[in-house]
């Protein structure tokens, strides 16, 4: 039974509330907490003049505000703490506001526990941001009014209220944010599981457990969607109370989606051919198949056979920039693992000069080397990873012989300049890191429209 929102209005007004990172999700937070009668102080590592503009209209409405080196310091006294996602719930500071009797949550579990719509939650590794879109795609074309959030899109907790017992919600949900989850979602799609984040996880299996939190909540009125290739979420049917659908591009599911002979099914209906999909890969057919049986209840075939063969994708995903002298060059910024990388590595079906490298989450990069030396043609590395990644490529020649040319760069202008310089008609350049952005760039859109615009001014 979802809460009424009236609940927590009437909860948080006086309330001694501190809102950690004034970051996209969290700014129209803080407006909305203000709104709502709250006493809010907000906290961030970035200086006031850094902030500029944000800070002067939050101290106009009353907001305190905690900055710079050692901001977490007076982090103390309050009854809410709404902590940042990347926040790691057992942190010093989170757990003294703890034990001092605050209660702790974020922007994210609170809309949870109060949005009226049928939510859809998507997670995992890889291809997560990618199902999301087609999910609201998919409902949007169908008529519903859909929203989404999450990971993509607008945060929403502060249009809580104008969200309607009959609109769709869609959530793309990492790991942080579902680290603390505990409350259930309608649907939940699980689209894969391989190691990622591990910068920020103890290991593999906090990980797995954080993702857990997508269905463990549930109910058996919700359902949860599970890839029956990934032996990860394959396994997650031994916990799950809800309905269990699956997802196959490797073998025919009667009860569920799956791909056979270039033709995509659900429940052994056709909904469309690989070939007439827009977006290519192997990758978006199981996205599409995810997308299908979460949303078979709401979305008719027809719908999804038209969205399927017209939706041209998501920027930064596998992104057609421009093509010069013959050499077609992509943004794939949002491949910031080695799995992913090598998703869009597979999508092209040939030989590509591959830029990557950047900030170290701390994954391994041999399946890079070993999956994806036959689809790479030359090698351009960057970043803080640059050499760790050169090194799963010399251990490749060692072993088998096999060698890839590489050439280290130190910046992304330079990367650029050097595939236009080796490249030839007919080639295909993509930038597809297998690593985080954070070593040079905020984030990884950042780092993709960066990497338009000097593609764009050659």
């Amino acid at each position: 039974m979802k809460k009424d929102i009236n609940e927590f209005k009437n909860f948080i007004k006086g309330k001694n509330v501190a809102v950690v990172g004034i970051g996209v999700s969290n700014i129209p937070l803080i407006n909305f907490l203000v709104k709502l009668g709250a006493k809010v102080t907000a906290f961030d590592m970035k200086t006031e003049e850094v902030l500029g503009e944000v800070a002067i209209e939050f101290k106009e409405k009353g907001v305190n505000l905690e900055l710079g080196e050692g901001y977490l310091d007076k982090l103390v006294g309050f009854e809410v703490v709404f902590k940042t996602p990347s926040m790691r719930i057992d942190c010093e500071a989170l757990v003294k506001a703890k034990n001092e009797g605050a209660y702790i949550t974020s922007e994210m579990e609170e809309f949870v526990k109060y949005c009226r719509g049928k939510i859809y939650g998507i997670t995992g590794s890889d291809g997560k941001t990618k199902t999301t879109t087609i999910v609201s795609k998919l409902l949007e074309a169908q008529g519903y009014k859909t929203w989404v959030g999450g990971n993509i899109g607008t945060p929403l907790f502060s249009n809580i209220e104008e969200i309607e017992e009959n609109h769709m919600v869609v959530l793309e949900l990492s790991s942080f944010q579902l680290m603390t989850m505990d409350t259930a979602v309608d649907v939940a799609v699980v689209t894969n599981l391989a190691p990622n984040h591990l910068d920020m996880h103890k290991d593999m299996q906090e990980y797995i457990d954080a993702k857990k939190n997508i269905f463990l909540y549930q109910n058996k009125e919700n359902v949860l969607v599970v890839n029956r290739e990934n032996e990860i979420t394959y396994g997650f049917e031994n916990e799950a109370k809800g309905e269990i659908r699956e997802f196959s591009s490797k073998r025919v599911l009667e009860n569920g989606s799956y791909f056979e002979n270039g033709v995509l099914y659900l429940e052994g209906k056709e909904v469309c051919k690989k070939d007439d999909i827009v977006i290519k890969g192997m990758h978006n057919v199981e996205n599409y198949l995810a997308a299908f049986i979460a949303t078979k209840d709401d979305v008719e075939l027809d719908t999804m056979k038209r969205v399927a063969e017209s939706f041209t994708g998501v920027e930064h995903r596998c992104e057609l920039v421009r093509e010069i002298d013959g050499v077609k060059y992509y943004n794939d910024s949002i491949a910031s693992s080695p799995t992913r990388t090598l998703a869009g590595l597979f999508a092209f079906e040939r030989k590509v000069i591959l830029i990557a490298g950047g900030y170290d989450k701390h994954i391994p990069f041999a399946p890079l080397a070993e999956k994806g030396y036959p689809f790479i043609k030359e090698l351009i590395l960057l970043g803080d990873t640059k050499y760790l990644i050169k090194e799963a490529f010399d251990k490749l020649k060692e072993e088998k012989n096999i060698e890839v040319p590489i050439i280290i760069v130190n910046s992304l202008e330079e990367a650029v300049i050097k595939a236009k310089e080796i490249s030839q008609p007919g080639d295909i350049v993509t930038l597809a890191p297998a690593c985080a952005s954070f070593d040079m760039f905020p984030n990884f859109a950042i780092r993709g429209n960066k990497f338009k615009e000097i593609v764009n001014s050659i």
